[in-house]
């Protein structure tokens, strides 16, 4: 079993994407899709990956977990202290609804006050409601942009994180369509 994970993991790495059912039968040398199917239900059952309403497979600890060893001072210097505290999957931690998530790149410098900087990559999750605030993709007349979300009175817009750039009010619609739960950036 620990083989056809690694064949899958070396899969998801290189193509950015889970592989399909017959891509998996190719990967693993397995003559039939129902032997796939059962290997597939022994690594949801083991944890390693899950699936989404449609079949379509979804990493979950196709990595394993990350050792976390503690704090770390960000303001004066304190002796360190290395202790095991726990362990964490960043899948899990950075989306915890996986089906309503995904991950955009971001272009262009109006949320670099929020800490978004261009570059960087932001995990959103669709949501039944969103409140004034949140930062959120929004398409406004036609057009997909990232913001915080606001509201004067009834209207709704869309502020920027960068002084150089105006507020947005839409002239025809505005429909937000996630909200941002996490920033990956690396260095």
């Amino acid at each position: 079993m620990d083989r056809q994970l690694e064949k899958i993991r070396k899969f998801y790495q290189d193509n950015k994407r889970m592989p399909s059912y017959t891509e998996i039968m190719r990967l693993t040398g397995y003559k039939s899709k129902g032997a796939v199917r059962y290997m597939v239900k022994k690594l949801i059952d083991s944890g390693a990956i899950s699936a989404d309403k449609t079949g379509r497979l979804i990493p979950k600890h196709l990595y394993g977990e990350m050792r976390m060893l503690g704090l770390v001072e960000a303001g004066f210097p304190s002796p360190a202290e290395e202790e095991l505290l726990d362990t964490i999957s960043f899948d899990e931690y950075l989306t915890p609804n996986k089906e309503a998530s995904y991950i955009l790149k971001v272009k262009g410098d109006s949320m670099i006050e929020a800490g978004i900087h261009e570059g960087d990559m932001v995990i959103v999750e669709r949501k039944q409601s969103y409140k004034p605030g949140e930062i959120v993709v929004a398409n406004v007349d036609g057009e997909y942009t990232l913001k915080y979300l606001r509201k004067k009175g009834d209207t709704y817009y869309l502020q920027p994180a960068n002084k150089k750039y105006q507020d947005i009010y839409p002239e025809g619609s505005m429909r937000v369509e996630a909200v941002v739960i996490a920033v990956v950036r690396k260095y």
